[in-house]
């Protein structure tokens, strides 16, 4: 589509790097197509801020992109129930920041808002700006968040009090109550109903731009198109323009090759189950335990991201042989010529499309998830928080592209399951099948991006209605 004069997009995520890269492979598209783009960060003196060091790496890693810190006060608070509170008031508190920040722009045609800064709504109506949402999550988890107002009176006060109740929502498979984002599982909570007036307000939008692609998610994209999960409130027009992934030469901003790589390429094809449980992910050290011999019993060569557990936070994060400690002593030794176990971090995505890589143990985080389809690589879900458990459903019972750890409900995945399903996914028919189906889904995801595709033509929807919004110039405040 045709860029007649350049317009001016905002984008504002929420709190953590987990919203941020969203937003930052969002303003890769948008700057492809000619728009002029500004990420602005909440830089709060809160937990979870995003350091003024990360915004400088991303900066100089992408300089045909810009960014703002909103310096912002503290909420008062640090004794949030639920952190997902902590988030709400923050951003909360950052609308007179973001305020002065649009004021002091000549134009701004767009404000594209994270699914957490709703209250932003408020900025952009004083402001005549049209907002939009972006969803980091998947389209299904939308369509039922949408939903709850008009199911939850026929449901019980909590989803925890009939956990294997099987919950049907238009828009979504089959899912255990069990299942339902843990921010929502008590309708009486003052989180479940902090987020479902978040959720209720995202109806406001013009659009609702989502990281997903048609065929992933058809189901829903047809429920929330076709006024299913609102029920006679009308549902923005919802654009579906991924995937939006990491590419696999993506460093970090880091120029030298992540060791991990370098021993990747000694390994043969599909071989190699690579565990990572994104940034929040984090095991006890009997867990941890578990997993090692888990993995050791396998046969199976490994690729394992160790980030320190709950118990050890504060532990010196370069102490020589920390590893040492939480794993089963002799551990790394025993398994060095077949395991490679890395501190805290390693370049994901470019893991993931490595062709030595023939399985991901996943948190099922909905980035983690798109990653691994779009590499081609089966999953086996450990669901940790948040609306993973949902996303396992999706992969699991959907898509079919992965299998399940049992006993993670129970707060303790034993060795013997560890050993059952990475055999399964890497030895076994079923693990071929899971293959071949998750190389469908690879295809799909880039058949989504050709031009003229689905994911092509919902960004040119969203463009056209942009190109219709009256450029907004903005006043100085008096």
């Amino acid at each position: 589509m045709a860029v007649t004069a350049q317009k001016t997009v905002i984008l504002y995520p929420s709190l953590g790097v987990g919203h941020l890269n969203p937003m930052v492979e969002l303003a890769k598209l948008f700057l492809r197509r000619g728009l002029a783009v500004v990420i602005a960060v909440v830089d709060s003196p809160d937990k979870d801020s995003v350091s003024a060091d990360a915004i400088a790496r991303l900066a100089a890693a992408n300089p045909g992109m810009a960014f703002r810190l909103l310096p912002v006060p503290s909420t008062g608070r640090d004794d949030y129930p639920n952190p997902v509170m902590r988030i709400i008031d923050v951003m909360r508190v950052s609308n007179p920041a973001l305020r002065e920040f649009l004021r002091a722009l000549p134009a701004v045609d767009a404000l594209v808002l994270d699914m957490f800064c709703t209250d932003a709504l408020d900025v952009a109506a004083e402001l005549a700006i049209p907002p939009y949402f972006f969803s980091p999550s998947a389209l299904g988890y939308i369509a039922i968040v949408l939903h709850l107002p008009d199911y939850y009176p026929t449901a019980p006060a909590s989803f925890k009090d009939t956990p294997e109740a099987v919950l049907q929502f238009p828009g979504a498979p089959p899912i255990r109550a069990l299942d339902i984002a843990s921010t929502v599982q008590d309708r009486g909570s003052d989180i479940a109903r902090a987020r479902l007036a978040q959720c209720a307000r995202m109806l406001e939008a013009r659009g609702i731009l989502v990281n997903s692609f048609d065929w992933l998610e058809s189901r829903a994209l047809e429920a929330l198109r076709g006024g299913l999960c609102t029920h006679g409130r009308p549902t923005p027009p919802v654009h579906c323009i991924g995937p939006l992934v990491l590419p696999g030469t993506t460093t970090g901003g880091i120029s030298e090759r992540h060791a991990c790589l370098e021993w990747l390429d000694t390994q043969p094809d599909r071989s190699v189950v690579f565990l990572s449980f994104g940034s929040l992910g984090r095991f006890s050290t009997a867990q941890l335990r578990e997993m090692a011999r888990g993995l050791e019993n396998s046969g199976q060569r490994f690729l394992w991201i160790v980030r320190n557990p709950p118990e050890h936070q504060s532990c010196n994060s370069v102490e020589p042989d920390f590893l040492g400690s939480l794993l089963p002593e002799g551990f790394l030794e025993r398994t060095r010529e077949r395991g490679f176990v890395v501190k805290n971090w390693a370049p994901q995505s470019e893991v993931l499309q490595h062709q030595s890589i023939g399985a991901f143990m996943t948190h099922c985080g909905w980035n983690s998830t798109l990653e691994s389809i779009a590499a081609g690589v089966p999953m086996i879900c450990w669901p940790l928080y948040a609306e993973q458990r949902m996303n396992k459903v999706l992969i699991v019972e959907e898509v079919k592209v992965g299998v399940v750890m049992e006993g993670y409900e129970e707060g303790l995945v034993k060795a013997e399951e560890v050993e059952r399903k990475v055999r399964l996914v890497v030895e076994c028919d079923e693990g071929k099948e899971l293959r071949q189906r998750v190389m469908t889904a690879k295809d799909m995801a880039i058949d989504a991006l050709k031009g003229g595709a689905s994911s092509e033509v919902a960004l040119d929807e969203f463009l056209t209605d942009l190109h219709k919004n009256r450029t907004c110039t903005m006043k100085s405040a008096t």
